[in-house]
């Protein structure tokens, strides 16, 4: 493997512009611009010399009420996670119905343990929701290990393959779940396979902004979709943090910003957040001794340089040579390694299965008799939700804080991939909002050796009353 980037000499003066620290105004400008296309009246993000950007409240806001709800820039749903939930490539909302969920995912739990395909999660899991392969096995029932919670043993729990290919199909129908309906699962424009959204705006949207690129199908606009696979394979294998990184340069490849002056336009999204390499600044293991760093960084070095390597060749476009560079792909993944935020939806499947619990006595041992051995196969997982990662504009500007006024928290109606921020107390208006990068019950010792990694000592309320 190259042990430089051969695109990063030739382009000396694009990296220090692309990685130029924006003036005062510009950031002042992009935001109020984002705070007003977003409607975001409650809050304003204002700069300070010391910490760099904070939002402050505009308005009064009380304990639980809402501050925040934030679109993300880009976002990834993990893969591993694909095989349990079927979730729109886009807007992340869980997609098709109760009984496809189900069904989906015992099918996968079967393929999955009886096949043991070569593909990884993501390909198996969503090739499955067009077609029922009867060729997996040979046995008229599948079996399911499954954990029992009371003893903790492992247990099998055969299902008739026909039940769940009507799961499948929508042959079935369980009890009372069109309470819980779903939007109709779209395929990818270019069939891959592989992303499926809630609507034809969703569909439309990715298409233009990354998944053309990004798309293994047939109309892919991939310069090789062998090598788009490995790249996928090796992110999955190593840090999904590199399918942001590719979806974000696919969205300013796509703009076609040849000249200088555009490429630093589509580029003033990632401009405006706070980033350092991520070798340089990705957190050093339990596990790696002290000694061993410069070595252990430079291997997490050569990770990023065998992806952007196989990113390249995969949707490399002259005109957008610069973000090819590693010293650009660097900061860009190192810049989601400082900002990101989990994200997190609500499975309805728990919501189901909750429902039925609470139905009358009668009713529910009618309903429990057809959906009993559904749950009893999900088993103590029945209601894992989607998850990913996303880097979020608005939520990155905000502060952290061991006594936070705010946190990040999914409400009842909150059933998408935005950030949703609501207030833990009274917030005055100009009071800063803040939330904890950490677990802020830690002790005052872990609480600064974990922050650390994000390049500050904390020195809130909390810290200068616990430290020394």
């Amino acid at each position: 493997m190259e042990s430089e980037c051969s695109i990063d000499a030739q382009f000396a003066n694009e990296i220090s512009a692309l990685l130029k620290s924006p003036s005062s105004l510009q950031v002042q400008e992009y935001y109020d611009q984002l705070l007003r296309t977003r409607q975001c009246s409650g809050i304003k993000v204002k700069q300070d010399g010391e910490f760099g950007k904070c939002i402050c409240a505009d308005m009064e806001f009380g304990e639980g009420n809402l501050i925040l709800k934030d679109q993300m820039l880009v976002g990834s749903q993990h893969s591993s996670n694909k095989i349990d939930c079927l979730v729109c490539s886009f807007c992340f909302k869980f997609i098709g119905s109760i009984e496809l969920q189900i069904g989906r995912r015992l099918y996968l739990q079967y393929v999955g343990a009886y096949a043991n395909k070569e593909c990884d999660g993501k390909t198996f899991a969503h090739d499955s929701i067009d077609c029922f392969d009867s060729s997996s096995g040979d046995s008229d029932s599948y079996d399911l290990k499954i954990e029992e919670s009371a003893s903790n043993k492992k247990m099998k729990l055969s299902l008739p393959r026909g039940i769940i290919e009507s799961l499948m199909n929508g042959e079935l129908l369980l009890p009372h779940s069109k309470r819980f309906s779903m939007p109709s699962a779209i395929p990818c424009h270019g069939g891959c396979g592989e992303a499926y959204y809630c609507s034809e705006s969703c569909a439309v949207a990715d298409w233009e902004i990354s998944h053309s690129l990004l798309c293994t199908g047939k109309r892919s606009e991939s310069l090789c979709k062998d090598v788009l696979s490995k790249f996928v394979q090796h992110a999955n294998e190593t840090n999904d943090i590199f399918l942001l990184a590719a979806k974000k340069d696919s969205k300013i490849e796509y703009s076609k910003s040849a000249h200088l002056d555009l490429l630093l336009e589509a580029w003033k999204p990632i401009a405006m957040g706070h980033k350092r390499r991520w070798w340089d600044c990705i957190s050093l293991p339990d596990d790696v001794d002290l000694r061993d760093e410069a070595a252990f960084r430079m291997e997490i070095r050569d990770m990023a340089l065998a992806s952007l390597n196989l990113l390249k060749a995969a949707i490399f476009d002259k005109e957008c040579e610069p973000l090819f560079c590693l010293e650009i792909y660097g900061h860009l993944i190192g810049m989601f390694e400082l900002n990101n935020l989990d994200l997190v939806v609500a499975s309805p499947v728990e919501d189901y299965f909750l429902y039925i619990d609470d139905l009358p006595d009668d009713e529910k041992k009618e309903a429990e008799e057809i959906t009993r051995p559904f749950l009893d196969a999900l088993g103590e997982g029945y209601s894992v939700c989607c998850q990913g990662t996303g880097f979020f504009p608005l939520q990155s500007c905000m502060n952290h804080s061991c006594c936070p006024n705010a946190k990040a928290f999914k409400r009842e109606e909150d059933r998408d991939g935005q950030a949703v921020i609501v207030a833990l107390q009274s917030i005055c208006k100009g009071e800063e909002v803040t939330i904890s990068y950490i677990d802020e019950d830690l002790p005052y010792e872990e609480r600064q050796s974990l922050l650390a990694d994000y390049g500050f000592s904390c020195r809130c309320a909390k810290c200068l009353k616990e430290g020394p």
